[in-house]
C-alpha cells in the first residue's frame, strides 16, 4: 500500500485572484489549481492500493479558504481510500470552534496548518489550545514548511526550527513538516531526528531533482529515512510522477555519492498510517456507518 500524506481539495472559489496570479510562479510548468478526483485516480499505479490524506486550507492573508465541509464532501467520494484533515487559520475569529467542528461534525482525523500563508508562528502561545486539542484527540498536524510563491506570506513563519519549540512543549503530538521544509531541508532533518513524533514529507519536490537529491543525501547521512513520508502535493504533482521522480534519483550518482534504492522503495511504501496513529480509519468508518 502507498500512503499519500499530502493532497489538496481545492474547489472552485478557493483562491483570491491575487493568489492565482502568484501561483504562476509555483513551478516551471503550468499547474491547474483544480483537484478533480478523476485526475488523481488516472495517475495511480496499476494494481496498487493508495490511501490519501486530503485537506483544503485556510489562510485569509494569502487569499486561500476552503471550508471543511467541502473537504468532507470530497472525501465522501471514496471514504475507503481518503482521510480528511481539517484546517484552521488561528488569526481569524472563531478558529477554535472550527477546530472542534472539523473533528466532531466532519470526522476529520488530523489538522493542516499554513503558518506562513496566514502569518502566525506555530509556537505562539495563543495556539496552545490547538496543540492541546490535537494531543487529547490524537490528531496529527501537518504544517506547510519552506518556501512559497505568495508575495504576502512572511518566510520567517515557516522555518522548520519553530517546530522544535512546539515539540518540546507538546511531545505527544505527531507532526509532519511538509515539503522537507525546502529550501531549509537541513533544519528539517535535524528537527525530525531530534523528536520521536516528528516526520517530514517529500511532496512537490520531484520536479526539482537536483535539490531533492541533495536533500535526501542529508536524510541518508543523518540516518532519518524512517522519518520521511511519501506525498504528492496533488494537483501540483501526482502519485505516478512522484514515484518515478524518486526512483530516478536512486539511479543517479554525483561524484562518489548515490542514494540507496532500497530506502527509496521503503519511502514510497512506508506505512504512514501506523506512524501517524491512523491505521484504524477504516474501522472508524465502519462504526460511523452503523450509527
Amino acid at each position: 500500500m502507498i500512503v499519500d500524506v499530502h493532497a489538496h481539495c481545492w474547489p472552485p472559489g478557493a483562491f483570491s485572484e491575487e493568489f492565482i496570479a502568484d501561483a504562476r510562479r509555483m513551478r516551471a510548468s503550468a499547474v491547474s489549481l483544480l483537484t478533480p478526483r478523476e485526475r488523481y485516480c488516472e495517475n495511480l499505479p496499476a494494481n496498487q492500493e493508495v490511501v490519501t490524506i486530503v485537506f483544503g486550507g485556510k489562510a485569509r492573508l494569502s487569499g486561500l479558504w476552503v471550508d471543511d465541509a467541502a473537504v468532507a464532501d470530497y472525501v465522501a467520494q471514496a471514504p475507503q481510500t481518503m482521510i480528511g484533515f481539517l484546517s484552521v487559520d488561528p488569526t481569524q475569529p472563531g478558529w477554535e470552534d472550527e477546530l472542534r467542528k472539523g473533528r466532531e461534525r466532519y470526522a476529520m482525523r488530523g489538522i493542516k496548518l499554513l503558518p506562513m500563508y496566514a502569518n502566525f508562528y506555530p509556537q505562539d502561545e495563543r495556539l496552545d489550545p490547538l496543540w492541546k486539542y490535537a494531543g487529547r484527540h490524537n490528531l496529527p498536524v501537518l504544517l506547510h514548511t519552506g518556501t512559497t510563491f505568495v508575495a504576502k506570506a512572511p518566510l520567517d513563519c515557516t522555518l522548520p526550527r519553530h517546530l522544535d519549540v512546539v515539540a518540546r512543549r507538546f511531545p505527544d503530538v505527531k507532526m509532519i513538516l511538509a515539503h522537507l521544509g525546502h529550501p531549509y531541508e537541513a533544519e528539517t532533518v535535524v528537527v525530525i531526528r531530534k523528536h520521536a513524533n516528528l516526520y517530514a514529507d517529500v511532496s512537490a519536490l520531484v520536479y526539482r531533482p537536483w535539490q531533492l537529491f541533495h536533500s535526501l543525501m542529508l536524510v541518508h547521512e543523518y540516518n532519518v529515512w524512517d522519518k520521511i513520508l511519501f506525498g504528492t502535493d496533488y494537483p501540483v504533482t501526482t502519485v505516478n510522477e512522484t514515484m518515478a521522480g524518486l526512483r530516478s534519483l536512486a539511479e543517479a550518482k554525483i561524484d562518489r555519492f548515490s542514494l540507496p534504492a532500497e530506502e527509496i522503495e521503503r519511502l514510497i511504501f512506508r506505512d504512514a498510517l501506523s506512524l501517524l496513529g491512523l491505521a484504524d480509519f477504516r474501522e472508524r468508518l465502519a462504526d460511523r456507518s452503523r450509527l
